[in-house]
């Protein structure tokens, strides 16, 4: 009875030794957990947050907090919504004046992720590494939009994480051409205040 009793006690520590010995492997030294970075944006529609993905576009996202920091984005408007496609903003205030960027960056598509829906991706010109401060919203899977052998893409880096019906909102209502520019919503979508959590 004593010996069934001293092995069972043998067990339990020898089980005890090898949790705590796979929770000090399983942490290492110097590891820290990666804190979230979420921009959040106030607009005239409501309010919504990204979610930056700074392990797979390292690039992109240092521009984009960068943008935000400075104060950049508060002013512009989203200049073009197209219903089951993208809600674009970054570039422009309400009186259609373009405001003035830093260089442009390098473009991150091949970078694993995909244009769906929720997700935010830099826009730009025809040229690949043409992107400053322009994002859009994905209102649907855009995968023709993601890189692939013969298209550059366009470089996802954040993830629409709380807000996502307004979006989904500033698409139902009607557009307008202003300012030479098409699909412009009939009543501004300003963006009042952007800012890092």
């Amino acid at each position: 009875m004593d010996k069934k009793l001293y092995l069972s006690g043998l067990l339990v520590l020898v089980l005890i030794i090898a949790v705590i010995f796979l929770v000090v492997i399983m942490v290492k030294p110097g590891e820290k957990e990666v804190k979230k970075e979420i921009a959040v944006f106030e607009t005239t529609k409501g309010n919504f947050e990204i979610e930056l993905d700074r392990n797979n576009a390292p690039i992109t996202v240092e521009n984009f907090v960068s943008y935000v920091n400075a104060g950049f984005y508060d002013g512009t408007v989203f200049h073009r919504v197209i219903p089951d496609f993208v809600a674009q903003a970054g570039g422009f205030t309400s009186a259609g004046t373009e405001k003035s960027t830093k260089a442009p960056i390098v473009l991150e598509s091949k970078n694993g992720l995909s244009n769906k829906v929720g997700t935010v991706a830099m826009a730009r010109t025809n040229v690949e590494n043409s992107a400053t401060s322009q994002f859009f919203v994905n209102l649907k899977d855009n995968g023709f939009l993601d890189y692939a052998h013969g298209n550059a893409g366009y470089a996802v880096f954040g993830t629409v994480v709380k807000g996502l019906d307004v979006i989904f909102a500033m698409a139902e209502q009607s557009t307008i051409t202003k300012y030479g520019m098409g699909d412009w919503p009939s009543q501004d979508i300003i963006i009042t205040k952007a800012y890092m959590k």
